[in-house]
């Protein structure tokens, strides 16, 4: 059972937060403010942090910068009350694997952990994989492109993973939600996009040509030019 660490500066709102998880029976540690958050990390190593966003001492932003700067792998599930599209991106984009809005329902919250549990209990084969001068480790989290070393958060890995399974093999967009998300984002939300922006401009840099490829109107596909 994986442990979740829940950070927020809100006593009341993370009390609830720690009772609605444990009754789901995971293993829970919390933290106030974002310095405590990287004290538990180290005594815990969670599978799973719930960062509030806006805390004193140290943002959660500013934690999950450290945290990924320092490689720790575990999911970051993003709490915030700035839903505008440009802080998630941020939010996102800082390395992050999910993001909700505050307020939410505690059942929304649970979905989305239970979402990032399967993730965790699927992950695919260990074996390395590469393709067109792409190579990836998942034993050590490793991806070069030629001799290139490439610096990606769990998410784009995951992602670049899964098309790097699928060589030349359209993958749809619930399909890579589901793989990648574990559910989908549905509706306007165009976090799958801002990812596969992200591993381009990372594979396209110094002039590489394109291989992540747009099919208009089914998803994505991995191949060369």
């Amino acid at each position: 059972m994986p442990t979740v660490l829940i950070v927020d500066d809100d006593q009341k709102l993370l009390k609830m937060l720690q009772r609605t998880l444990t009754y789901e029976g995971l293993q829970v540690v919390t933290a106030e403010n974002g310095q405590e958050a990287l004290v538990q990390v180290d005594a815990h190593q969670p599978e799973i942090i719930i960062l509030d966003w806006m805390m004193p001492k140290m943002d959660g932003l500013e934690v999950m910068q450290q945290l990924r700067a320092e490689n720790n792998q575990a999911f970051i599930l993003m709490l915030t009350a700035r839903d505008a599209l440009e802080n998630r991106v941020e939010g996102l984009e800082g390395g992050a694997d999910d993001y909700l809005v505050k307020p939410f329902a505690p059942a929304e919250l649970v979905a989305r952990i239970h979402a990032l549990q399967r993730r965790i209990e699927a992950q695919p084969s260990k074996q390395p994989v590469s393709f067109a001068g792409l190579f990836l480790d998942p034993t050590a989290h490793e991806a070069r492109l030629e001799e290139i070393d490439l610096t990606l958060t769990p998410t784009e890995f995951d992602l670049l993973h899964l098309f790097m399974r699928h060589p030349r093999q359209v993958l749809e967009r619930a399909q890579i939600l589901d793989s990648v998300w574990g559910y989908d984002f549905g509706g306007e939300d165009n976090v799958l996009e801002v990812y596969v922006g992200y591993l381009r401009k990372k594979l396209e840099a110094g002039g590489h040509p394109r291989l992540i490829h747009t099919v208009r109107g089914i998803g994505y596909v991995l191949r060369e030019q």
